[in-house]
């Protein structure tokens, strides 16, 4: 369905993908302006920030078809409090929580709390900005680096303490048309660092799919207590949320609790479910432009799925740069480039999560094995990632 697919801005793998050409980054209004003048039949966006800052509202006021939420209803992304408050007043199932933008008022609060906490940064921090908090110390220490020393910026400006729910995480991408709400196959996403979810948190380490945890019955009260009345919230709010939803949600003794939303494809979920996809994206995207995803039906592969990430060493924290990357064009499995360019047909590291390899097998066991094998034929100077995606599914 798809002649070409123009990238803003790319990087070195989008570059070598078929029927894919990189741009210049370009800002909104440039990106409505090459749009019109290259005939673009539909955009879709990647990252959070153009959402959050209208993209999808600026295009379709200039007659273009976008994929995405519109600024108002981004804000589920945008702003933790905002993303809470949407919780708390349509029904959804989530922990309790409390908001504070003055650093002296949160510290007061901290003995009233039962250990451990959540605290949050409200707004996009590149997902650095959750730390989980064993006690009073640590959590004075979380509100200082966030309130006071401003670590993330503005995006710290307030912070959110919540519950902290123990359990077992399942992400969930879902495509939604403001009507109807479709979920793809659950996946289990590994944020920490290290092995056995220690240290910080990252973008993501690595991803399983389905997710083994997510049985029918928390699949029946996900859908009761988030899912519904999520798509209830976002038509009483009259958004105009054509795009995708990612509910990220906890197992715990008491079912199936929402901790956040995403409003675009999680990463790396997205390089672990998709291949698991049957149907056509393009067509997939187009039911959502028109509002037809109701009587439309997701298909999937019988198969299972195990995504690595491999990162730079000393990530999250400092790391080096222009790295040279080798062994890419020994894989028999999919490679999603994360953050390297090509230079001279070479890939160099970019960013902290440079790459991740997805592997699909009968069984979640075997997907890991592979995963582990492919990922092992690639190199780089401090090249580094988790050793544990998916052993826990191998029994």
């Amino acid at each position: 369905m798809v002649t070409e697919v123009f990238i803003s801005p790319g990087n070195g793998g989008t570059e070598n993908e078929f029927k894919c050409t990189n741009i210049s980054a370009l800002d909104n209004e440039n990106l409505v302006a090459f749009a019109k003048e290259n005939n673009i039949d539909m955009t879709v966006v990647g990252p959070e920030l153009p959402l959050v800052e209208g993209i999808t509202d600026i295009f379709r006021r200039n007659g273009l078809a976008i994929i995405g939420p519109s600024k108002d209803g981004a804000q589920l992304e945008g702003s933790k409090a905002f993303s809470k408050n949407f919780m708390r007043n349509n029904g959804v199932k989530t922990g309790y929580y409390i908001e504070f933008d003055k650093y002296e008022e949160a510290v007061d609060f901290l003995p009233e709390c039962d250990w451990p906490v959540v605290i949050k940064a409200d707004g996009l921090a590149a997902g650095k900005g959750v730390i989980i908090c064993k006690d009073i110390k640590d959590a004075e220490d979380a509100l200082k680096r966030i309130l006071v020393e401003r670590v993330f910026g503005s995006a710290g400006d307030s912070v959110i303490i919540e519950e902290f729910i123990e359990g077992k995480e399942v992400s969930i991408i879902a495509f939604v048309d403001g009507r109807t709400i479709l979920p793809l196959l659950s996946a289990k996403d590994h944020k920490q660092i290290g092995n056995g979810d220690t240290g910080l948190n990252t973008g993501g380490m690595g991803v399983i799919a389905p997710n083994p945890w997510y049985t029918e019955e928390i699949e029946a009260d996900f859908h009761k207590n988030i899912l519904e009345p999520t798509l209830k919230g976002i038509q009483k709010a009259q958004w105009d949320f054509r795009g995708i939803l990612f509910f990220g949600v906890m197992i715990a003794e008491g079912g199936a609790y929402l901790l956040e939303y995403n409003v675009r494809m999680g990463d790396p979920e997205t390089q672990g479910v998709l291949p698991l996809l049957e149907n056509d994206l393009a067509e997939v995207f187009q039911k959502i432009h028109y509002r037809e995803l109701k009587n439309y039906s997701l298909e999937f592969k019988k198969e299972s799925s195990c995504t690595v990430v491999a990162a730079s060493g000393g990530y999250p924290g400092n790391y080096k740069k222009g790295l040279e990357i080798s062994g890419t064009d020994e894989l028999s499995q999919p490679l999603f480039i994360g953050g390297a360019e090509k230079k001279d047909d070479r890939f160099y590291t970019k960013s902290g999560r440079v790459l991740s390899v997805t592997a699909l097998a009968d069984t979640l066991p075997e997907a890991s094995d592979l995963a582990y094998r492919e990922i092992s034929k690639i190199s780089f100077e401090g090249i580094y990632y988790r050793t544990d995606i998916g052993v826990d599914s191998r029994g």
